[in-house]
């Protein structure tokens, strides 16, 4: 695991839209997404260059169940808004989050199976979760329905009227699913991630109580880090 420390978000941000066109520039052909604001400014960052990804298929981690692709909260039109409209992919795939339990983890396992990930692009909660597998998340899952902690409700409810509406799960691909991309990325901006951030780079083996760590079994992973987010590392 390389941990890339930067001293600002921005700076942060420019160094994952980086790795990112390297990776694109040097054959990658599927790209794993995330949703969220840690990506956003690397995903402006695209949109403003004059990278191409019309050759390329795009796998996003997770959509929240019971929302349209239309919804203004979904991650469906969240990809639209902030990256796809921009900068269209050969084919682009989300969770279907009004699709039967069942027939969604099939059929994404299916796409996940017919188009393996050359980047995964990732985020981290607080409470150590990535996508929306949260602490106690098994390791070897795949893509699977996953009851949202309140935590992660307290931190999505921000974009949303009222609690209540915050959708309370969500289809994920799970921590197994996301291991079998090539290469990962995850950043980390902000104080609030900082705990998140040390739990994940001084631990030595997997722990399902922080689903983060499952990455220090994976043979190519990037932490990108702001200044912030690394206040409890000792470096």
């Amino acid at each position: 695991m390389e941990v890339l420390y930067t001293k600002t978000a921005e700076e942060g941000s420019e160094k994952a839209y980086q790795l990112i066109r390297e990776a694109l520039d040097n054959g990658a052909k599927v790209f794993g997404l995330a949703t969220g604001s840690t990506p956003e400014r690397v995903y402006e960052k695209l949109v403003e260059s004059d990278v191409d990804f019309s050759e390329a298929i795009s796998v996003n981690l997770d959509e929240y169940v019971g929302l349209e692709g239309t919804h203004e909260q979904s991650y469906q039109y969240f990809m639209e808004q902030k990256l796809f409209n921009h900068k269209p992919f050969k084919e682009s795939f989300v969770p279907n989050g009004v699709n039967e339990e069942q027939a969604e983890i099939e059929r994404y396992e299916a796409i996940l199976a017919k188009y393996p990930i050359d980047l995964q692009i990732l985020g981290i909660g607080e409470n150590g979760h990535i996508a929306f597998n949260e602490p106690g998340t098994a390791l070897d899952s795949v893509t699977h329905k996953v009851e949202l902690t309140q935590s992660t409700i307290n931190a999505n409810k921000r974009n949303f009227e009222k609690e209540e509406d915050v959708p309370r799960y969500a289809y994920s691909m799970g921590l197994a699913s996301i291991m079998k991309a090539k290469k990962i990325i995850l950043m980390a901006f902000g104080e609030n991630k900082a705990q998140a951030v040390k739990d994940l780079v001084t631990a030595t083996k997997a722990d399902p109580a922080i689903p983060s760590t499952v990455l220090v079994n994976h043979p190519d992973v990037t932490v990108i880090v702001d200044k912030a987010a690394a206040t409890l590392i000792k470096k």
